[in-house]
């Protein structure tokens, strides 16, 4: 990004940094699906670990989730960056931090279902694709993981 302030941080549920990722995964994730979240979707994330990237003017510019699957492995999810600054490096700052959290915690894993024009990011990240490509929301995707030390 050009010469802006950025901060990246855990986003507690149910706040209103948490409202930010939720309105920010929608439009760039849902709304181009015509989906939307169900109140069932929203309660399910209240064990989820959630992190974002704001920037100088408190705008939240990206965000992921993650979800327990078992002690060592985590599962990202509803990766997003903005429009806006998309293409500027900060994807990988967002991942790159939350994979520093995930090694600190004790994790050892990272899963995830990345859409077919995502995969080349996380191959960069060095993501290993894992089984066939399959289709998932009505758009394929492709179950990636990557082992954290």
């Amino acid at each position: 990004m050009k010469s802006t302030t950025l901060t990246f941080c855990q986003i507690e549920y149910a706040s209103p940094e948490y409202d930010d990722s939720l309105r920010l995964r929608y439009r760039i994730l849902r709304a181009p699906l015509g989906l939307d979240y169900t109140e069932e979707q929203i309660i399910e994330e209240w064990d989820s670990y959630h992190f974002g990237i704001y920037d100088q003017n408190q705008f939240l510019k990206a965000c992921l989730t993650f979800k327990a699957i078992d002690e060592h492995t985590l599962k990202m999810r509803q990766v997003v960056v903005d429009q806006d600054v998309q293409g500027q490096g900060l994807g990988k700052i967002l991942v790159s931090h939350a994979e520093h959290w995930v090694l600190i915690q004790g994790f050892k894993n990272i899963e995830l279902h990345a859409r077919d024009t995502a995969v080349p990011f996380y191959l960069s990240m060095n993501y290993l694709a894992a089984g066939a490509p399959f289709v998932e929301v009505g758009i394929a995707h492709q179950k990636m993981e990557k082992h954290i030390s």
